[in-house]
């Protein structure tokens, strides 16, 4: 495995009149915790200081460490580190700050509660589309949907519609490997991402489950980068999945409003008064 190169504010550190110095220790740290995100899976301790770029004697001190403050757990059958309690704190906190998430989910609300149907908001990640919030609502539905689910790319209209509104170029390695092999299926698949593009979001009837339909539709911030998508979900008896029908009109004007509640204000996202 090839050693991680380290980024961000140790980076800066370790170079003069960036920034102040910082503690050697809590670098390496970090670079045991971005071994983890790299992997995007359960690392057994050889693998993960491998990874890492450490000796496992030297890696054993900081996974005990960082298992003990909660950052890191480690499963007592396969013996494998996995994200901690802690660090997912970390993550719902830097989510909570997200201007669109939070301009998103009291809109995924009134929408739930005004049609009846569940809503999931997604956000990107190297593996694929993921899912932030949940909102259920009055039709019962047979699908296992949690936050933290990671989408298809290929097979559900969340995947699709992230892959039609980001630039294939900056399609992380991960999306790049779950593309169909054959030039048929690649072929259908593109047109269905070109249908996404046309009428601004996705759909999809009976799959990946029966009896289960949804639509998809993105939101922009004002550069235009997707930022999130929002996803209907509805037994397909009750979801109107037309290009033009109720649902997808409420959806798309939904998504509206959560865009134009964010703006570009110098490096980062601001909630728009």
């Amino acid at each position: 495995m090839n050693r991680i190169p380290m980024d961000g504010a140790a980076d800066a550190a370790s170079q003069p009149g960036r920034a102040s110095r910082g503690v050697q220790s809590v670098d390496v740290a970090a670079r045991v915790l971005q071994a983890l995100a790299q992997a995007r899976c359960p690392l057994g301790p050889g693998d993960l200081a491998a990874l890492a770029g450490l000796p496992p004697a030297q890696a054993h001190p900081y996974l005990v460490s960082l298992t003990r403050l909660g950052l890191l757990k480690r499963d007592p059958m396969s013996g494998d580190y996995a994200p901690g309690p802690m660090t997912l704190r970390l993550a719902l906190l830097h989510l909570e700050n997200d201007p669109a998430y939070r301009a998103a989910v009291p809109r995924v609300v009134t929408f739930a509660r005004e049609t009846g149907f569940c809503v999931a908001i997604c956000t990107t990640a190297p593996q694929g589309p993921v899912i932030v919030h949940v909102e259920r609502a009055a039709f019962p539905l047979h699908v296992n949907l949690h936050v933290g689910s990671v989408m298809s790319l290929t097979t559900t209209t969340t995947g699709r519609a992230f892959c039609a509104f980001t630039p294939a170029d900056r399609w992380p390695q991960a999306w790049r490997e779950q593309m169909p092999d054959l030039p048929a299926d690649r072929r259908r698949f593109d047109t269905l991402l070109d249908e996404t593009r046309e009428h601004g979001m996705s759909r999809s009837v009976n799959t990946p489950s029966p009896s289960v339909s949804s639509l998809c539709a993105p939101v922009f911030d004002a550069s235009g980068r997707l930022r999130l998508a929002l996803t209907a979900i509805g037994p397909t008896a009750a979801l109107d999945v037309a290009w033009d029908g109720e649902a997808a009109n409420a959806l798309r004007a939904t998504a509206m409003e959560v865009a134009s509640r964010i703006e570009v204000s110098g490096g980062g996202m601001e909630t728009a008064s």
